[in-house]
């Protein structure tokens, strides 16, 4: 999402609803229809009772299937998205938090821990797991960082038997969508320009972003374009904006093409099934829309886009999945696969939180002020467009190979905490316990406050996701298996380590900077910066930014852990591809959010091949 970043430390819904951005949204609605000749897409009333395509899932990789699909103008495409269309609330970075726990949420929740605990600050010892139920899927909900992952990500791809995946092969596929506007980008090999999506930094930021790029170089990293030739090292963040609004996958990829005749796209209806005839071809999808369950039929394929939680859900209810759990179910089984099995996820420490002396911060009520909407109605600009996390880093922990150039953990940086709305909203995002906030965070309401949130980029504990019913509107059992493996907690506590170092360089205590040190209830017993303190706050604070992979895993035929062959196709039938995050064999080194909209991309291009060589073959 890449995905839910906000939250990690009040960086975004730090306005709050008051009046003043609420006339923001008021006199954004008038600048945006004034200034922006994309319009909003239609949802289609009137389907056709048969479609070429069926796309199941608006999201970071549907709206980009859907669009490329459409491109080819005697194919008929249709696009189900079981949530609404973006609203202007949506469209201001800033407010990123308040879509979270909204209508645009499908409000997921982990099921609690079993032996090796985690989420135990947050009430029910339950993590949240935002995930976009909105046209634009999870692009709408995200903090817009667009980052890109390891070369080695996508050639360890490839040498796992995965034909076409390695990175030469998919880097033009970043690059076809890309519009980057940071000229010195765009002119380096790794960017493209004219694309759908806009991709650039925020026109606003704080004092403290520069301080953390510096302070990067102190440590011997260098400032450079973690999505070029190396990975390693410092940067302001890039995001997915435009004019200094969200640009998601809905405003780029479907609002262009709306009024192509071929395209249709149906919000608010809630694929619940795919229906398969005997020989295991797939003919339609059954939905809900407005209360009744309908049925769409399909021509020539149908594209799963529901996610890594979605996608697996819709496959098993639909017979395909492992089998003594399909029976245990009461499903017949279609194909006995590994669906919903190698659940990965980046997960880090949350709330590491750091003072400084300065009001150089992101605080509520210092930007709920008229001239701050002002300038972000007239000009574009200003705290408004903030992407909340305004630089990103690839280090190293003692753990990897730095000879490798493959780094083991990503920093985001946010002049923000837990603290930093007054407690409004972020703790309510978390499901922050309250008397975990009340006693760490409260504190510090008044105070200039930054953190770093560590994330583990190839965590080797995986979950599972698992029916709890066979009723498809029953949400899924989430079980992410944090911290299994102890080289994960190894590699967590060495970088927030990496992180005090960056809070005492030179840069920093020109601020003051220093580490909040009130420990986490529960964690009072160990001493403060020991291995067994970060291990318990570790395992309390869990904070994941919602980057969910891999339960629908791409592989070769040989691969018995595999649910979908090299092209995407759904091993065991006909006519069903899966077409989102589910499909990577292992979680990217980065936000997943771009690295979905290039498999949405490659995935088109390969459909659109393999039907040109079936029309050729077949006469048809």
């Amino acid at each position: 999402m890449s995905f839910g970043l906000a939250t990690l430390a009040g960086s975004t819904s730090l306005l709050g609803l008051s009046v003043v951005p609420l006339i923001a949204v008021g006199l954004g609605i008038f600048r945006y229809n004034n200034v922006d000749p994309e319009g909003h897409p239609t949802s289609a009333r009137q389907l056709r009772p048969m479609y070429d395509f069926i796309v199941i899932g608006g999201g970071s990789a549907g709206a980009v299937v859907a669009s490329r699909l459409s491109e080819v103008s005697n194919w008929n495409i249709l696009l189900l998205e079981a949530g609404g269309d973006e609203n202007e609330i949506s469209d201001i970075p800033a407010l990123a938090g308040y879509t979270q726990l909204s209508e645009f949420d499908w409000k997921y929740q982990t099921s609690p821990p079993g032996s090796s605990p985690y989420c135990l600050a947050m009430t029910g010892d339950r993590c949240n797991w935002p995930r976009g139920k909105v046209l634009g899927g999870s692009s709408v909900l995200n903090a817009m960082l667009y980052v890109r992952g390891n070369r080695l990500d996508y050639d360890g791809w490839a040498s796992l038997g995965n034909v076409g995946w390695s990175y030469d092969e998919v880097l033009p596929y970043f690059i076809k969508s890309e519009d980057n506007r940071n000229p010195y980008l765009a002119r380096t090999p790794y960017h493209g320009t004219g694309g759908y999506l806009t991709v650039q930094e925020s026109p606003w930021r704080t004092p403290l972003s520069v301080a953390f790029v510096k302070a990067g170089m102190e440590l011997g990293y260098e400032n450079r374009d973690i999505n070029g030739a190396n990975q390693t090292g410092f940067m302001l963040s890039q995001g997915t904006l435009r004019r200094g609004s969200r640009c998601s996958t809905a405003k780029a990829f479907l609002r262009p093409v709306r009024n192509r005749r071929n395209l249709h796209i149906a919000m608010n209806a809630h694929a619940t099934r795919i229906i398969f005839n005997k020989n295991k071809r797939a003919i339609g999808v059954e939905y809900i829309r407005d209360g009744t369950k309908k049925v769409i039929r399909v021509r020539r394929e149908i594209i799963s886009s529901s996610g890594a939680i979605g996608s697996p859900q819709l496959l098993m209810v639909s017979g395909i999945g492992p089998k003594e759990h399909l029976e245990q179910m009461g499903i017949p089984v279609l194909s006995n696969l590994r669906v919903g099995d190698n659940l990965q996820d980046h997960v880090g420490l949350g709330g590491l939180t750091f003072i400084v002396n300065e009001p150089v911060t992101l605080k509520k009520d210092r930007f709920q002020t008229l001239p701050v909407a002002m300038d972000y109605i007239i000009n574009e600009r200003g705290p408004m467009t903030t992407l909340g996390v305004e630089g990103l880093a690839f280090v190293n922990s003692k753990y990897a190979d730095k000879s490798a150039n493959y780094p083991d953990v990503q920093f985001h940086f946010a002049p923000s905490s837990i603290n930093s709305d007054g407690g409004d909203q972020i703790r309510k995002i978390l499901g922050l316990r309250d008397s975990v906030y009340n006693t760490v965070y409260k504190p510090l309401v008044s105070s200039e406050t930054w953190t770093i949130l560590p994330l583990l980029l190839r965590p080797k504990s995986s979950g599972w996701i698992r029916l709890k019913s066979k009723d498809p509107l029953v949400y899924p059992d989430i079980n992410p298996n944090y911290f299994t493996h102890k080289e994960d907690i190894d590699v967590l506590v060495e970088a927030i380590r990496i992180a005090m170092e960056i809070s005492n360089t030179t840069t920093f205590q020109r601020f003051g900077s220093r580490p909040h040190t009130i420990p986490i209830p529960g964690c009072q017993r160990y001493p403060f910066d020991s291995y067994e303190y970060w291990e318990c706050s570790i395992r309390h604070f869990t904070f994941t930014i919602y980057h969910p992979t891999s339960t629908c895993k791409m592989g070769p035929a040989g691969d018995p852990t595999a649910v979908v062959d090299p092209r995407l196709r759904v091993y065991g039938v006909q006519g069903l591809r899966v077409v989102d995050g589910s499909i990577m064999p292992a979680i990217v080194s980065g936000n997943p959010n771009a690295p979905i909209i290039m498999i949405g991309e490659k995935a088109s291009d390969m459909i659109k091949e393999d039907w040109k060589i079936k029309k050729r073959n077949t006469g048809r």
